[in-house]
């Protein structure tokens, strides 16, 4: 036990000076049994506290922590619980009553008995021992404190301070007289024993001349008796005056002691009170609204800047007042709770106030505005909504301090502003698409002719009369190609180029009139709202979802505040309902371009999707690229139309057995649109879809004039197939269209091929006697007869190549040429100017025929002398004559 006094003393009471006077090892009764310590304290610093503390040792180690502590003074009852029986069980009675067992009944009797002697120390007994032996309620010499040494070598054991035997050191003096001692007694070193014996033997001598003194002084021993007599008198004398003075030192200290605690309770009151002031100083600064903004706040003039401005700086005021961290305890004051429901009253009147100003703002600026549709009516241009925008941006703080206070009216402020801007757009809009559909169509009476009737700017109309506007364009253009043709632009009129141009320039002007109006209509609803609309977004909404309110309502019916990234649906959402009309009016306007000129197609694609484009660099996921994508895909339907509708045309060509076929009409309709493609789409981003459509017309124009020359009845497959051919050739070089490098390669090809075929079946028949001979030669030399020997076969001798050559005279080939010219000029069309190309060619095939006959009597039939009645330069002085006189 001596070694866990010292360990608790040093590492428990040492640190928070104070002093152990007793220790119990004791456990809870009733319980499992868990040791602790019961420690009886004092503090070394004055006023003396006296405590008693629960030390536990640790379940981490082995040091002991300190649990809990009492002050002696709270201490009312030590209960015993026998006073006759050895009993381990005693009671503490503090606020509740701690039960304890003691490990020994003697360790809880020396426990209980240093309790009693600080109670008498210093509590003057105001604790009640009950059931405690009287031995131990015996009252010990008092011990001061001041006879107690402090520090290491103090002991307490059962609450008495006594003093424990320790080693001293001698002093200097001390050193000294033993010193001189032992020089004068050498053998003190070497002999200890001797050195002993002779001291004993002088103290001997020196006490027996003492005593010899003594009785010699009887007289004077008797005065000295008498003296100490009366000293001890005197002494007690003292002692009675010592008693008095330390009953009247214990009064003194009581006082002091009394005095200490009372200026403890004034420190202590001091040091609340200061709290105290601090917490309202915290309340009164933080919880207090000025007068003004009060006043602002629940008669502020709404419609002026300066009424703006100080409802603002009041609504924001509040807003602090109501968001301050209040401290622990604050929210049980009733003054607190008053203040709160003062603010909430304050925030409710002036959210329905603001809620109603700017209501009553939306219903207004409806009715303005409509006042200016009608200046705009003729013009094709849209409202200008900035100076609403402006005013209404004076707003936009409080429509900050709305959100983050009353959502439920934010939201139905949202949801108001949606339903009167989307009226008035709708009407703005509507009337804007109706002056367009008439500038398009020229007049109101050709507007009606297109199916345009009424403000509503929609679309009637069979698709009967699309087919047969349809048809009736592509008739005219097919009227038009052939004295279009030699001049190497596109096969429309000068006409069809204005009205596209026109067409083309106010789709434009309608798509950079809209583009400005929803990106202002959106920057101010992110900015008048306070939304975010440059965050990461994870897909677009659907418009059935904005029908049903989307997850705008389904979300916040409750007050709750968006997060970021639906702060942007939410955006989107509002921007689908307020201009919901911008889409289907577009598609109407598309649908009436198409039916115009179905080549409308390609200019609403290259705008469309340069609007795309550049809305897309500016926020992919906006309303305006969503809505301008959508749109475009309904043109890039229109323009893949546009090419099936081609290639259909193609397919149901029909050419008239009478007369001759000369060029086809989807041949000069794809040079039309090919050239009008290139105009359109030069530098445009979307290449792409001309080039596939590209590919898909000349493939049907490639098969298609197969077709028809395969059915020619008139005119020659060769004649009809070189021509066109040469046509579509002439036609992508001069385009010079990348992605048709292959085909036009392949057209020069299948030019060439049947120009030679051509050429070669017509001059078959002026020399057709001659050319039946000659191959008659060449077919006994393939059978494997010597060419010198040809002559000697009957049918081929000399004779008979006289008669043959003599059946050609010059005049006759000339008059054959003439024929062969005349009748390739019935066979040849007056577009394609190729005449002279191919009669050029007849003439070098005629020389390369008249060189190989020549050839073959040279080698066929050696020295016979037999030669043509006709020269080469007989045959191009024919030709040339033949070609000027025709």
């Amino acid at each position: 036990m001596t070694a866990i006094k010292h360990a608790l003393q040093r590492d428990i009471f040492t640190p928070n000076d104070e002093r152990l006077l007793s220790i119990v090892n004791v456990c809870k009764a009733g319980k499992k049994k868990k040791n602790c310590f019961l420690c009886a304290t004092v503090t070394t610093e004055r006023p003396v506290q006296v405590k008693m503390v629960k030390v536990k040792k640790s379940d981490k180690g082995d040091f002991y922590k300190r649990q809990i502590a009492w002050l002696l003074r709270d201490l009312a009852v030590v209960d015993a619980k026998d006073a006759i029986k050895e009993n381990p069980e005693f009671d503490l009675h503090f606020e509740k009553i701690y039960k304890w067992v003691a490990s020994s009944t003697a360790e809880k009797n020396a426990f209980i008995s240093c309790i009693w002697k600080l109670n008498q120390r210093y509590l003057r007994k105001k604790i009640d021992f009950v059931n405690v032996s009287s031995q131990l309620l015996e009252e010990l010499p008092k011990v001061t404190e001041e006879s107690v040494p402090s520090g290491e070598n103090q002991s307490v054991t059962g609450g008495d301070e006594e003093v424990v035997d320790v080693y001293q050191e001698l002093n200097a003096r001390e050193e000294q007289d033993i010193e001189i001692m032992m020089e004068g007694c050498e053998c003190a070193i070497s002999n200890a024993e001797a050195f002993a014996e002779r001291l004993s033997r002088e103290l001997q001598v020196l006490d027996g001349a003492n005593i010899q003194s003594i009785m010699a002084s009887e007289k004077q021993v008797n005065i000295l008796m008498k003296l100490l007599d009366e000293a001890l008198k005197e002494v007690d004398q003292i002692e009675l005056k010592l008693s008095s003075y330390e009953e009247m030192l214990q009064s003194v200290k009581e006082q002091m002691d009394q005095i200490s605690e009372s200026n403890h309770l004034i420190h202590l009151s001091n040091t609340n009170n200061v709290k105290l002031l601090s917490e309202i100083e915290f309340l009164v600064n933080h919880m207090d609204l000025a007068k003004g903004h009060i006043k602002a706040l629940q008669e502020g003039d709404l419609a002026s800047s300066r009424g703006i401005e100080a409802c603002t700086n009041a609504a924001d005021a509040l807003l602090q007042c109501m968001n301050v961290a209040l401290r622990p305890g604050h929210d049980m004051l009733l003054a607190v709770k008053q203040q709160q429901q003062r603010f909430s009253d304050l925030r409710e009147q002036f959210a329905r106030r603001l809620a109603s100003h700017l209501n009553n703002v939306f219903v207004q600026q409806g009715h303005d505005q409509s006042s200016t549709l009608a200046q705009h009516s003729v013009e094709l241009a849209l409202p200008n909504h900035h100076p609403f925008h402006r005013d209404l941006l004076r707003y936009a703080k409080l429509m900050e301090w709305l959100k983050s206070t009353d959502y439920g009216k934010y939201e139905g402020l949202t949801k108001n502003y949606m339903d009167y801007l989307s009226r008035l757009y709708e009407r703005e809009i509507k009337d804007f698409f109706e002056v367009a559909k008439i500038k398009m169509t020229g007049t109101t009476k050709e507007s009606k002719k297109f199916g345009l009737h009424g403000s509503s700017g929609k679309l009637t109309g069979s698709t009967s009369s699309l087919n047969k506007l349809s048809v009736q364009s592509s008739g005219n253009r097919r009227s038009q190609s052939s004295s279009l043709l030699d001049m190497g632009n596109m096969s429309a009129s000068d006409l069809d180029v204005a009205d596209r141009t026109k067409f083309d320039k106010i789709f434009e002007q309608v798509l950079s009139e809209l583009e400005p109006l929803c990106l202002a209509e959106q920057d101010f609803i992110s900015k008048f709202f306070k939304l975010q609309q440059h965050q990461s977004m994870p897909g677009t909404m659907t418009e059935a979802e904005d029908l049903d309110g989307g997850p705008f309502s389904r979300q916040h019916n409750a007050g709750v505040p968006l997060p970021v990234s639906s702060e942007k649906d939410m955006i989107r959402q509002m921007m689908i309902k307020i201009f919901r009309c911008i889409e289907p009016e577009l598609n109407n306007l598309i649908a009436l371009g198409d039916k115009i000129d179905s080549f409308n197609s390609l200019y609403m694609l290259v705008k469309m999707s340069h609007h795309v484009w550049t809305a897309q660099n500016v926020d992919p996921a906006s309303f305006l690229s969503t809505t301008l994508g959508n749109v475009l895909v309904t043109v890039k339907r229109n323009f893949d139309k546009c090419i099936s509708n081609q290639i259909r045309q193609m397919e149901e060509v029909k050419i008239s057995k009478k007369s001759k076929v000369g060029i086809l009409p989807f041949v000069a309709e794809f040079e039309e649109f090919a050239g009008l493609a290139e105009s359109i789409f030069k530098n445009a981003e979307r290449r792409g879809d001309l080039d596939k459509a590209y590919t898909k017309l000349i493939r049907g124009v490639f098969v298609n004039v197969e077709k028809v020359a395969n059915e020619s009845q008139k005119t020659p497959r060769d004649v009809v197939m070189m021509e066109n051919f040469h046509h579509i050739f002439a036609t992508l070089s001069r385009l010079k269209i990348s992605c048709l490098e292959a085909e036009k390669k392949e057209a020069k090809q299948k030019y060439t091929d049947h120009l030679q075929s051509y050429v070669i079946y017509s001059l078959g028949q002026p020399l057709e006697k001659l050319n039946h001979f000659f191959e008659g030669v060449e077919a006994r030399v393939a059978q494997g007869i010597r060419e010198e020997e040809v002559s000697y076969q009957l049918a081929f001798n000399k004779q008979e190549l006289r008669k043959v050559i003599k059946e050609y005279p010059g005049k006759e080939v000339k008059k054959g040429l003439d024929n062969l010219y005349k009748k390739v000029d019935k066979h040849l069309c007056e577009e394609e100017n190729l005449l002279q190309v191919v009669w050029h060619s007849m003439q070098d095939e005629f020389i390369r025929q008249y060189k190989h006959f020549e050839g073959l009597i040279a080698r066929c039939y050696p020295g016979s002398g037999v030669t043509m009645e006709f020269t080469i330069q007989d045959i191009l002085d024919y030709c040339s004559s033949i070609a000027q006189s025709h």
